[in-house]
């Protein structure tokens, strides 16, 4: 059974409303699936109704992508058209709010060569590199959101019918995402009131190192200086408060891009570029991942951390409980943006410039001289459990207990 369009229209208001915070006389730009039009037509609805002076969809369409990867030249995929960066930056510079609208097929290039997959993503990466960093500095409000695709909900529930298991994943997008609340809006507003009491808390201790014990994991990480903890909601350039993505459960910030040693261990697959990444293991020295294995998709792993310099250093250290609502389901989502939400995570490539105090006014030689991490990639991957404790070390030396147990050991209250 479908959803109730009352319950659809929920969801995309709160797209809209909380996610980018659309104002009155901005455009809005959604990229999407054609699989999930109708969907895209309700919040294209619901903007018009906040006042959107213009409603732009870039269209996916995951056979055709399949059909490209597969058949173009190389010379094709390692090319991005001036006319597509030129259109993105028009969007930044307009003052657009970006919504994407995902929901990823994990198996779709199973089957492709990963140089090629790697050639394709290292291309957009170039092209799109000041699109990207004016997203990571909030020069605009933007938003992730998911809605079920079949090839996606039959991943996550592969012994029920492709009608039911669309169903089961509406189902869980609507708790995950708080839409079967009586006011999904005012329970984000006190989900982020929650949140900022974490970072508040992180941001006071200015913690100077983090270390890690799991099994498979001992990690210390090093955090800049005057580094600022963020999660939930936050403010664009402009001021407005939006949130990135939908569903969110971290608070995160910026490790030196140096300061990393150790080993650390996946716990959930990474779905990266349609390849399925599981099982992997990397080794770091001073920052930089030194050694790597994976029991599957190793070449697309070493593809990615081959994308740059950047991307064998890390750009971001995140923290969730084991106990959040997406753990809690106890399925594997195979979508980062819920993945990530489950686990303590790490993030490969580009840190975000707001993570540290000034960063986002910082040129390349200063981001360099303070830590900040720079790369093409920006890929979370999960490394949490319930059998995961965390300390923070601060600059005196002294050890406080973060986590135990996979949950936080601090009361913000």
């Amino acid at each position: 059974m479908k959803p109730s369009q009352q319950t659809l229209e929920k969801y995309a208001e709160l797209a809209v409303q909380t996610g980018v915070n659309l104002q009155e006389g901005q455009a809005l730009v959604i990229n999407a699936e054609v699989q999930n039009a109708d969907f895209v037509r309700i919040v294209a609805r619901k903007a018009y109704e906040a006042g959107a002076k213009n409603v732009h969809v870039n269209w996916k369409d995951e056979d055709l992508t399949y059909l490209k990867m597969k058949n173009a030249s190389m010379d094709v995929l390692e090319n991005v058209p001036q006319w597509l960066v030129d259109q993105r930056m028009d969007f930044v510079n307009d003052g657009a709010s970006i919504m994407t609208i995902y929901g990823p097929n994990p198996d779709l290039l199973k089957d492709i060569d990963s140089e090629r997959i790697a050639a394709a993503n290292k291309a957009m990466g170039q092209a799109l590199r000041e699109y990207q960093q004016a997203v990571m500095n909030d020069k605009v409000t933007w938003t992730i959101v998911s809605v079920p695709t079949a090839n996606w909900a039959k991943k996550i529930f592969p012994d029920v019918s492709e009608e039911e298991a669309i169903e089961k994943l509406w189902d869980q997008i609507f708790h995950i995402t708080r839409i079967d609340q009586e006011d999904p809006i005012q329970a984000w507003e006190e989900h982020n009131a929650t949140l900022r009491k974490a970072r508040a808390y992180l941001n006071e201790k200015q913690y100077k190192k983090l270390v890690y014990k799991a099994p498979g994991t001992d990690l210390s990480i090093q955090l800049v200086d005057n580094h600022i903890w963020h999660g939930g909601d936050t403010k664009s350039q402009e001021g407005v408060k939006f949130n990135p993505n939908m569903p969110t459960e971290e608070v995160f910030t910026m490790p030196h891009k140096d300061g990393v040693n150790g080993t650390v261990t996946s716990t959930k697959p990474l779905n990266y570029a349609g390849n399925l990444i599981d099982n992997f293991t990397l080794t770091f020295e001073n920052g930089k991942v030194v050694d790597f294995k994976a029991e599957s998709g190793e070449d697309t792993l070493k593809h990615l951390l081959d994308t740059d310099e950047g991307a064998r250093h890390l750009g971001e250290v995140a923290l969730v409980p084991h106990e959040s609502p997406i753990s809690q389901s106890e399925l594997i989502f195979y979508n980062t943006l819920y993945d990530e939400n489950a686990s303590c995570h790490l993030a490969l490539g580009a840190a975000y410039p707001t993570n540290v105090k000034g960063g986002s006014s910082m040129d390349k030689d200063e981001k360099a001289k303070h830590g900040v991490n720079d790369s093409m990639v920006h890929e979370d991957f999960m490394m949490g459990s319930a059998d995961m404790d965390i300390d923070g070390v601060l600059e005196d030396g002294t050890t406080e207990p973060i986590f135990r147990n996979g949950n936080w050991a601090i009361d913000f209250d």
